[in-house]
Formats: C-alpha cells, sequence, structure tokens
C-alpha cells in the first residue's frame, strides 16, 4: 500500500512537472515571436498610448460572433503563411491576430454594456507580417480568400488583460478603455480591434490580450 502511495506521488510529482516545462516552454516561444515594434507615448496602468509603423497583414473576412468568426479567419490565414495552397516559402508566425469589425458605427463615449463585443458582426481578422516584408515581397494567396494589404501608420490607444476572452470581459475592457481615453479628452477614431496572443490552450492566467482603438 505505501508502494502503491509512493509510485502515485511520484507519478503526480513528474506530471506537474511536465506541466510546468510544457506551459514554460510555450510562454517561451510565444514571446519570442515577432511582434510590431510600437513606440509607448503614454502609460497608465494597463493602458497605453502608442504610435504604431505601418504594417503588412493578410487578413479574411468572416461572419459571425467575435470567437466563432477569429476561429474561423485563423484558418486560411495559416495555409497561406505556411505554404499548404500556394507556392513559395513559408513565413513566420508572429503575435498577435487581430480582429476588428467592419460595418459598425465609429466608438463614441461612453459605451454601453449593450455594444457586446459577441455582437453578430463582420469580422475582418488578421495575421500581421514579419517585418522585413514590403507589401510586393509577399507571395500571392492562392484565390480570393485571403487578402495581402498595409495598415497605416497610427496612434491608438491600447488596454492590456489576461484571462479568457469572453464577450463578458472583453465587453467590460472596452468600457473600461473608452472611458480613459474620454478623460484624457481623446477622440476615439473607427472601431475597436481585438488582439489576441496565445493559442486557446495557454492558460488564462498567462493570456495576453488587448483591445485596441485608433485615437487622433
Amino acid at each position: 500500500m505505501r508502494r502503491a502511495l509512493r509510485a502515485m506521488v511520484i507519478t503526480a510529482g513528474v506530471l506537474a512537472l511536465l506541466a510546468v516545462i510544457v506551459v514554460a516552454a510555450w510562454v517561451f516561444i510565444v514571446n519570442n515571436v515577432e511582434q510590431p515594434n510600437y513606440q509607448i507615448v503614454r502609460a497608465d496602468g494597463a493602458i497605453e498610448v502608442r504610435d504604431y509603423p505601418r504594417l503588412v497583414v493578410a487578413e479574411v473576412s468572416r461572419k459571425g460572433k467575435r470567437w466563432e468568426a477569429v476561429n474561423a479567419g485563423f484558418r486560411p490565414l495559416a495555409n497561406y503563411i505556411f505554404a499548404r495552397e500556394r507556392g513559395g516559402d513559408t513565413i513566420s508566425m508572429t503575435a498577435p491576430v487581430t480582429q476588428t469589425a467592419s460595418g459598425k458605427i465609429a466608438m463614441t463615449a461612453p459605451v454601453t454594456q449593450e455594444r457586446a463585443a459577441g455582437d453578430v458582426a463582420t469580422w475582418t481578422v488578421r495575421f500581421i507580417m514579419p517585418s522585413k516584408y514590403a507589401l510586393a515581397d509577399l507571395p500571392w494567396p492562392a484565390g480570393s480568400d485571403v487578402r495581402l494589404s498595409e495598415i497605416p501608420a497610427r496612434r491608438v490607444a491600447a488596454i492590456r488583460f489576461s484571462g479568457v476572452a469572453t464577450d463578458e470581459l472583453v465587453a467590460g475592457k472596452e468600457v473600461e478603455l473608452m472611458q480613459w481615453v474620454a478623460a484624457q479628452g481623446l477622440a476615439a477614431e473607427g472601431p475597436p480591434t481585438y488582439a489576441y496572443y496565445n493559442d486557446p490552450w495557454t492558460p488564462g492566467f498567462l493570456r495576453r490580450n488587448e483591445i485596441i482603438i485608433g485615437v487622433e
């Protein structure tokens, strides 16, 4: 009995150690992929005003609720960067994956909870291309679903938060960001962008999520 209990304790310890190693390895991988090289203009706790350079992106459009749309958009974008349906070299993965609702009314302050982040909409889901690529350098997508485009340099306000990005959490953080923007006398431009830096298997407390809104 004692021997069996000791074996169970050792097994549990080994499994726990493996879990820690896997999580640490994934965190290392995520933190070492290329991310946009923005400049922080101002920081206030979890909120920053940032200047982003011009970004080259691959994007698709999907209809549905927020999380359904980002899941549906991920596969064709992954097929593009990993050259599964086109010729040419693969493209390195970057972070974050972003999505922006199109056809929605421009943001105003204050924002109410009725304007939930999970509302059905048409979403633009984007992979940001590595900074070494100009638009003309990228291989052309195989088909019309994936588009290549540029996002001009811009100034934004962003709020960073951890956890599983449920509709309730995202809606609350969006309200918090917009209230801060209004309190600073800034004018918000366009719909918010939701940014996800981790895969769905990353524990919530290790995830990095952001809501980003353009400001004048």
